[in-house]
């Protein structure tokens, strides 16, 4: 096949052992549409570093620090991955969700502090039942 020629290669891509993919889905179905590059260079970092069930424990400080990152980006990146059904998150575990093009992201219900605001969208979400 024309093109297939190694550009390099001795720097041929060897697969570890410890091996992790990016699932082509992410793009083939559209999920990296309308996600910011910071919010997919977490869910890459995520990818990366997750168990074979799609879970890691990172902190938010590890994370800050190795993405180069303030808390306050990765608490944004973080929402936005979890409101497009691609993670879930509750202190301090991360779990990569399955792309499955035909599940609604499934947001648990988080308790809340009384007073703590809320996002206009989770209520909606929450009413509709977590359906797009």
């Amino acid at each position: 096949m024309r093109g297939r020629e190694l550009i390099l290669p001795q720097r041929r891509r060897r697969i570890p052992p410890q091996f992790s993919w990016v699932d082509h889905r992410l793009v083939r179905d559209g999920h990296v549409q309308g996600r910011s590059a910071s919010a997919l260079a977490l869910y890459l970092f995520l990818v990366t570093v997750a168990d074979a069930d799609g879970l890691s424990w990172y902190a938010d400080e590890t994370l800050c620090r190795l993405l180069s990152c303030e808390a306050v980006d990765l608490h944004r990146d973080r929402d936005e991955l979890r409101r497009a059904g691609l993670i879930a998150y509750r202190r301090p575990l991360y779990q990569v969700l399955d792309l499955a093009p035909d599940v609604a992201p499934v947001v648990p219900s988080v308790p809340r502090a009384h007073g703590e605001a809320v996002a206009l969208g989770e209520i909606i979400t929450s009413i509709l039942g977590g359906a797009r």
